[in-house]
């Protein structure tokens, strides 16, 4: 079974150089065991230092995560170690597989960690592999799976230590539109059949109504909570503008990158001044868009 979360006045600050960076500002949720919730937002918004900390991976810096009776951000280095084997499963946008080890070997992988015996992992690869029907590819390695088949040995790996937490970020992120329905109802399953607590981050409208809700994120709060019926209801405007507002966001870190190259060195002037036309005229066509459709950006 799953495990509920709460998230209380959640803040977390980077440094850069001699920059500070708030990602998160005082961010409060919560989630219900068994449930499964969606997190959208634009690019920068604070969605995956959100799910880091949850998961053990990042520390706040202020404020408190409880997953069940575990409050994470009181647990010291080891403690999250044993947190992150045995409470939550994590799946990356950005798979996390071992090339040279099978299907079969990398879902095996966690439970080594856990030093579960090996007749035990024989058995749990077998049955996760069939969860999520790879049962014919289980000695094929990554290379050799198309990416919806790696991101289900992502999955099948994730839940080999029986977590009752599953945290996805952009789990479709990288897929068509065929895999991502596919890897969207696998995730539907492992939440119906075996009640795990689910956090998925996306930027796709129809991926993230597959949750019980959808929260919003923007400059580090959440500013929304909303039903996936209100998310059809108001899909075609919301997603498309949303759509707008995350590619002007990428492209203007895009920009930012662009400026920290030409001043390190690693690009040109010619190259610097070609790149960055480009991009603004983009941002410039977007934002034209965003007028046309009675939004001042």
């Amino acid at each position: 079974m799953g495990l509920g979360i709460i998230v209380k006045d959640l803040v977390k600050v980077y440094r850069i150089d001699s920059v500070e960076v708030q990602a998160l500002r005082g961010l409060s949720m919560e989630v219900k065991e068994g449930e499964i919730v969606s997190i959208i937002g634009p690019s920068g918004s604070g969605k995956t230092t959100l799910l880091n900390i949850v998961g053990g991976l990042s520390r706040a810096t202020a404020g408190m995560v409880r997953v069940g009776d575990i409050e994470v951000t009181s647990l010291n280095e080891n403690q999250l170690t044993e947190y992150r084997r045995k409470v939550v499963g994590h799946i990356f946008q950005t798979l996390n597989l071992i090339p040279t080890l099978t299907a079969a070997e990398n879902i095996e992988l966690p439970m080594m960690a856990m030093k579960v015996p090996r007749s035990k992992r024989i058995e749990r690869v077998r049955e996760l592999l069939e969860v999520v029907g790879l049962t014919g590819r289980a000695n094929h390695k990554p290379g050799e799976l198309s990416g919806g088949e790696q991101q289900r040995v992502a999955l099948a790996a994730a839940l080999a230590n029986d977590p009752p937490v599953i945290l996805a970020d952009e789990p479709t992120g990288e897929l068509d539109t065929v895999n991502s329905k596919i890897v969207v109802e696998y995730l539907l399953k492992i939440n119906r059949e075996m009640g795990k607590t689910i956090i998925m981050v996306t930027h796709d409208p129809v991926v993230a109504r597959a949750g019980d809700r959808i929260l919003r994120i923007e400059d580090g709060v959440i500013k929304a909570a909303l039903t996936p019926a209100q998310v059809s209801m108001k899909e075609r405007t919301l997603s498309f503008i949303d759509q707008i507002r995350m590619r002007m966001s990428d492209l203007e870190s895009q920009l930012r990158k662009l400026e920290e190259d030409l001043r390190a060195g690693r690009i040109s002037g010619d190259e610097y001044f070609r790149e960055r036309q480009k991009l603004t005229q983009t941002i410039n066509v977007y934002r034209e868009e965003l007028h046309r459709l009675g939004v001042v950006s």
